[in-house]
């Protein structure tokens, strides 16, 4: 299986990334991960002063799929997601929904231990690994790892795990996917700016789709079909999903404004993915069963 290591790690989503690794429509690469301060948080006693943040939300790629041209779709099949056996958390003073809340730094190691983690002396988690960071090559210019939009990037949704199935857009050849950020577990919003940031690998399956329409980034996980959406503010992101959404019961199952509106006020989900990225995400949920009455196929 063709494997593209973490040492190739990139801070920008870019068309001039060069590709590291060539592969056809339809093949399974390996991505190796660094977590998101790229393994220099070693001890909850770690000084800020020794972390180099130009190095913070490196992403892994880019991988250049041979068949992929401007105005296709990347279909990526997430297979797998593998996490090590320590992820830690970070809180700053001014960052984040509490960060008016913090008067300094302050780092926390988790031990992993039969997929679980020890939070305090009365609560323990399980894991659920998720991706933050996937995408493409943006139509033009460099967009920051850490910055979510049109093209993916830092997302930090969620339902981005195993067994899930995400529609990217491509803006230019070879599409140049990079994938990052992976969290051992994540609650919606990120409000402190970390979930349980973990190095690891992810299992993707790459496939060009050509000839389709649909709004992307568009993400099938479980019983569900979500839209997801990134803006300056949560409101105009929340705003976008649900359009996105709408149109693609418009456009595809050919639905009219109303009976679209009024399906999404009794069974679309709208909610948040993360509020501490220089955009705001959203994402609207619908479940699939719907499309498949339709017989809609992807």
């Amino acid at each position: 299986m063709k494997r593209i290591e973490r040492k190739n790690a990139v801070y920008t989503m870019s068309p001039k990334n060069e590709p590291v690794l060539k592969v056809k429509s339809g093949e399974t690469v390996v991505f190796e991960t660094y977590d998101c301060f790229k393994n220099q948080v070693l001890c909850d006693d770690q000084s800020n002063d020794s972390i180099d943040y130009d190095l913070t939300n490196p992403a892994t790629g880019p991988l250049f799929v041979e068949e992929a041209e401007a105005g296709d779709i990347l279909k990526v099949s997430i297979l797998d997601i593998a996490v090590n056996k320590t992820g830690v958390m970070g809180m700053e003073p001014k960052y984040g929904v509490l960060g008016d809340l913090i008067n300094e730094p302050k780092f926390k190691v988790f031990k992993i231990e039969n997929d679980k983690i020890q939070f305090n002396d009365r609560i323990e988690f399980s894991i659920n690994p998720m991706i933050g960071v996937i995408g493409v090559a943006p139509k033009d210019g460099d967009i920051a790892t850490m910055v979510p939009d049109v093209h993916g990037g830092n997302m930090d949704c969620k339902r981005i795990i195993k067994g899930s199935t995400l529609y990217l857009p491509v803006f230019n050849k070879g599409a140049l996917l990079a994938i990052g950020d992976l969290h051992g577990l994540m609650a919606d919003g990120e409000i402190s700016i970390s979930g349980l940031e973990i190095d690891g690998q992810v299992t993707v399956k790459v496939e060009v789709i050509k000839d389709k329409k649909m709004p992307t980034p568009l993400l099938i996980e479980g019983e569900h079909i979500i839209t997801i959406a990134s803006a300056e503010t949560l409101d105009e992101a929340a705003d976008q999903a649900t359009l996105n959404m709408h149109q693609l019961l418009t456009n595809e199952l050919k639905m009219d404004v109303y009976e679209a509106g009024m399906l999404l006020s009794l069974v679309g989900d709208l909610r948040i993915c993360q509020v501490v990225d220089p955009l705001k995400t959203a994402r609207m949920e619908l479940p699939i069963s719907i499309l498949e009455k339709y017989n809609y196929q992807f």
